[in-house]
């Protein structure tokens, strides 16, 4: 295969596999380097399966209260390898679809890992065996992250599990401790909640979902509470007995210790960027607490290296990564439109029951950032639509500039907001004010409802509630 390009993608994740595209729709020659499975870690080990299995344990929720809607049913049973099987072919279809689109594109891709090798140089080896010399001026850092390991704690594929041996059971476990209460450990404590497993969360922090507003948070738990999950914020483990098939977690909250024992445990502590192995040494490349550090147009401090996507750092999301990956491609091209990534305007979803989504900042953000804010709430129980969903758990909450009328930031929790939240999203980039947002007309009957009734409130014009 040809071995000089003009941008080569190490990693063929939602980031990298993006940005080979774009750089090959803007007439650059352009190839990616996958070690392990073009879609990263979001398509096969991530965000698409455990949406496939949340998906699952939705519907065995809706089998065990048919009452509700007027239905019964008896010996209602699940098929966990059947479960299974469907997220990793879900999976699987998928990761097909990015290679055809490679391909569709003349994007070359190179199966093995990659190491620098040189100023625009590359090594690809696969297996212990070079498979390649690869050189371009631009090459474009993708590699992703992984789980990260807390001591005495690390996943063994067994008792304790990573995300990876959470979306593969070989049985369902009758009871869970999940630790850390950030979107991975929130999303699988839902999906074995759901599924009939005893869950107890442990989080570090004083809240469950800290990066959420307060009062969202606040709001999520009670409903997880009302689930039946067990959660203890102002925690930690600090003690993990292997006892065979099942496992005893010393856990501390509030001054006092109590042993949880629990068949498996799953460790949801955060992730670590995978810079091991890149020849990073002798760069200018800096990488700070395990991760890349990039300007606003994803440049590293050595020229003709850039990194894009969990690499980098906060926030861990796939939609970031790939608007990271067009952000740095057009800015190779000097696009005369590129513009920097504006964090802000990041929607963070978790796809829990109920689902939880926001954009911007939090009240206590914003009021910290120095302005004057004026709240509008909404709940889901003065919504139609919600009601007869039978989904009436659920609230809408925005925050607005109350000199400006600048939308800061919205938060919601409920059914389906994660769909819903792109609407604020859309509000933020094209930095609507309150005004337009009042004057805009809200289809009925929706849940999207709620989101202009919360704007209405903020400003004591509320209908509904």
């Amino acid at each position: 295969m040809e071995s000089k390009f003009d941008v080569v993608v190490v990693g063929g994740g939602p980031g990298g596999y993006v940005a080979a595209i774009r750089a090959a729709q803007l007439g650059m020659k352009a190839a990616v380097v996958e070690r392990e499975h073009l879609g990263g870690i979001c398509l096969n080990w991530g965000c698409i399966p455990t949406k496939a299995l949340l998906r699952s344990s939705e519907i065995n929720h809706l089998l065990h209260n048919l009452g509700e809607f007027g239905f019964s049913a008896e010996n209602v049973q699940f098929d966990l390898p059947k479960i299974v099987t469907r997220s990793r072919k879900v999976a699987k279809q998928l990761a097909g679809g990015v290679g055809h689109l490679l391909k569709k594109n003349k994007v070359a891709v190179f199966e093995g890992a990659a190491k620098l090798a040189g100023k625009h140089t590359l090594g690809v080896t696969k297996d212990g065996k070079e498979v390649a010399t690869l050189t371009a001026p631009h090459i474009v850092l993708a590699t992703g992250a992984r789980a990260r390991q807390l001591p005495g704690m690390e996943g063994d594929g067994k008792l304790i599990w990573t995300y990876r041996e959470a979306m593969v059971p070989p049985s369902m476990p009758k009871s869970l401790l999940v630790v850390g209460s950030g979107a991975i450990g929130i999303e699988f404590a839902s999906f074995y909640r759901n599924m009939g497993a005893e869950v107890t969360v442990v989080e570090m922090l004083d809240r469950i979902l800290p990066v959420e507003d307060e009062e969202i948070s606040a709001f999520a738990r009670k409903s997880f509470e009302k689930q039946g999950i067990k959660i203890l914020t102002s925690a930690k483990t600090t003690k993990v007995q292997k006892n065979g098939d099942s496992v005893t977690a010393t856990v501390e909250a509030g001054g006092k210790a109590q042993d949880i024992t629990v068949d498996r445990v799953i460790s949801a502590v955060g992730i670590v960027g995978n810079v091991e192995d890149l020849g990073l040494e002798g760069t200018g490349v800096k990488v700070e607490r395990g991760h890349i550090v990039i300007d606003e147009y994803c440049r590293t401090g050595e020229a003709g290296i850039y990194a894009i996507g969990d690499v980098t750092g906060a926030p861990w999301l796939a939609h970031k990564a790939s608007h990271e990956g067009v952000i740095c491609i057009e800015s190779i091209a000097r696009q005369n439109d590129v513009k920097p990534l504006n964090v802000g305007n990041i929607p963070g979803c978790t796809y829990s029951r109920p689902q939880i989504a926001s954009v911007g900042m939090t009240e206590t953000r914003a009021k910290a950032a120095g302005h004057e804010v004026r709240i509008g709430r909404f709940p889901f129980i003065g919504n139609g639509k919600a009601i007869s969903m039978g989904e009436p758990e659920g609230m809408v909450k925005v925050v607005f500039d109350s000199k400006s009328g600048e939308l800061l930031g919205a938060h919601m929790v409920g059914a389906e907001v994660t769909e819903m939240i792109q609407g604020y999203a859309v509000a933020r980039t094209l930095e609507t004010t309150e005004v337009e947002l009042m004057h805009t007309v809200f289809p009925h009957p929706t849940v999207s409802e709620t989101m202009h009734e919360a704007v209405l409130d903020a400003y004591g014009r509320a209908i509904h509630f």
